[in-house]
């Protein structure tokens, strides 16, 4: 009897031992710490996949821990990488029609960027990442606006002739058609510049405006409200063939959990625009407001500007363009 027992036991433990060792395990990597709205949005597809119980697991490495910032989209490519939250423009080298997803003007609000998520103009950036087999799962934009050193910046007219620093090279672009001196840097280097005196104005995210505490720094900030400017696409990117290779129950809970982490994305980015407009406000910065006619002079700027260069230098620009601009 005790015979019998002890082959159930090893049978039930090769069985166990078997199951465990034939469930999937995908490396998700990103730049952000486990604070940040995008770690959230992978650890809700990770809580999520493992919770359908399709032997799928995710492991999530932050923070630059597997790769840096940059560096993710071509390892993702070419299979190294299986999953990455990754802002879509830093792949602009690779893939010039990327750089739209970075672009003054091209997206007024959250909710409009929602329905560029859903229109022909993504749909052709999709074909594009296939092209690099790369998918997307979880669509997201996040929103930015301006700080100004001395003065509120809501129009074209507020930064002609101050130091700038802009958040990607189409900004730098269209704030140079509007007479400021561009001064290139990353975000993280705003405050010693800004304090210094070496910087008068600054554009970025709400979010790292909030975490580098740029409040302390400035007399006015216009945060992204009705319209904004700077929006920056940072999806939940997958190797296309990974995905394709993971069992149909596997493969839907993949897309179940990018349908909750993706409606988490939208009122996250929202919310952490409002946040950001309380936080200034506790410090004593004026919060300033950006109209829909300062918008459209910005717009008429970016036109004659980096939607200019992005048309001249990318083949089918136009066309890409056209689709963007198209969705109202």
């Amino acid at each position: 009897m005790k015979s019998k027992l002890k082959s159930a036991v090893a049978v039930a433990t090769l069985i166990a031992t078997g199951t465990a060792a034939s469930a999937v395990e995908l490396r998700l990597s990103h730049q952000w710490s486990n604070n940040d709205v995008r770690h959230k949005v992978a650890q809700i597809v990770a809580d999520e996949v493992a919770a359908a119980d399709v032997d799928l697991q995710i492991r999530i490495f932050g923070a630059e821990s597997l790769f840096k910032p940059r560096e993710q989209y071509n390892p993702l490519s070419r299979g190294q990488l299986d999953m990455t939250v990754f802002p879509l423009s830093y792949a602009g080298g690779q893939q010039p029609a990327y750089n739209l997803t970075l672009m003054p003007g091209l997206v007024k609000n959250h909710d409009h960027a929602a329905r560029l998520n859903d229109s022909p103009f993504m749909e052709e950036i999709e074909a594009r990442m296939a092209e690099d087999d790369v998918m997307t799962l979880v669509h997201g934009y996040l929103a930015g606006g301006f700080v100004g050193k001395d003065k509120c910046i809501t129009k074209p007219e507020d930064v002609e002739g101050l130091q700038t620093r802009a958040a990607g090279k189409a900004f730098e672009q269209m704030l140079a058609g509007a007479g400021a001196s561009i001064a290139s840097m990353s975000s993280a280097d705003i405050y010693n510049a800004m304090q210094s005196g070496v910087l008068n104005a600054a554009n970025s995210s709400s979010s790292s405006f909030v975490s580098y505490r740029i409040y302390e720094q400035v007399a006015c900030y216009t945060p992204p409200g009705e319209v904004a400017l700077w929006f920056m696409y940072q999806p939940l990117l997958m190797n296309k063939s990974k995905f394709e290779s993971l069992n149909p129950e596997q493969q839907q809970a993949l897309r179940d959990a990018s349908v909750k982490a993706e409606a988490f994305y939208l009122e996250e980015a929202k919310k952490e625009d409002a946040e950001s407009v309380q936080v200034f406000r506790d410090a004593g910065v004026e919060i300033a407001t950006m109209t829909a006619e300062d918008f459209n002079a910005w717009r008429e700027i970016a036109k004659a500007t980096s939607y200019k260069n992005f048309v001249d230098n990318v083949p089918d620009g136009q066309a890409l363009l056209d689709k963007a601009l198209a969705v109202e």
